[in-house]
């Protein structure tokens, strides 16, 4: 059950609804319930949303919701929950806010009384962390890493002395400069690549960073990959 409004309670409900990261199989009893009950949604790529409201369907109002226009998509969504519309905040994959389109209007929402409302599901992280064989009981989520090289050795450098496993998201076209500067300044350690997880092609790869980046080399890579990096 959700929870319920009170009877002078006007505004509608933001639901931060978690979506497949590939798999559409993987979406929620739940989450699959308040597509259906919402009046809106709010989606990073109409394109992709179709596919899984296609997938079960739905046919709903959407509102493109992305970088870098976050903010200009705001003011409309927030009209639409004041006049007691309830809205899903969903991106392409994934839990919304997390390297995601969300923290601005979730914000915002929270300021104005507005009721934010969780609906769990997948998240490439703790995917990729559950299959991993890295410890887990300490993790540090860093998002999309830098794509330029001072940049990213300037962030590993002051990992150098973090216990916990690192979580990074990387382009795999990336990944060898990546891992360059993982053995330039962390050294040798043991990394873990999970791609095209739920997928029909997923791979996770365990090694060295230093045996992975000989594996990868010349192999042509697409998409985004889920990186996790030994701590000290």
């Amino acid at each position: 059950m959700e929870p319920a409004r009170s009877g002078a309670e006007k505004a509608g409900n933001l639901y931060i609804v978690a979506t497949p990261v590939g798999n559409l199989e993987d979406l929620t009893l739940r989450a699959l319930r308040i597509l259906r009950q919402v009046s809106w949604i709010a989606c990073e790529d109409t394109r992709q949303t179709l596919k899984l409201l296609n997938k079960y369907r739905l046919k709903k109002k959407l509102i493109s919701y992305y970088k870098p226009r976050e903010k200009e998509k705001i003011p409309r969504i927030l009209r639409i929950l004041s006049g007691g519309k309830d809205v899903a905040l969903v991106s392409d994959a994934g839990t919304p806010g997390l390297s995601d389109p969300g923290y601005l209007l979730i914000r915002e929402a929270i300021s104005q009384g507005i009721r934010v409302i969780p609906i769990p599901g997948a998240s490439a992280i703790s995917a990729a962390l559950s299959a991993g064989g890295l410890p887990t009981h300490r993790f540090l989520f860093l998002g999309f890493a830098p794509s330029k090289k001072i940049a990213l050795e300037k962030m590993l450098s002051k990992l150098k002395d973090e216990e916990g496993t690192l979580v990074f998201f990387v382009p795999a076209r990336k990944i060898i400069f990546f891992l360059d500067i993982v053995l330039k300044i962390l050294g040798n350690r043991q990394i873990v690549l999970a791609r095209e997880m739920t997928k029909i092609h997923e791979e996770f790869i365990r090694d060295s960073a230093e045996e992975m980046k000989h594996k990868l080399e010349g192999k042509s890579l697409r998409g985004e990959a889920t990186l996790l990096i030994e701590g000290v």
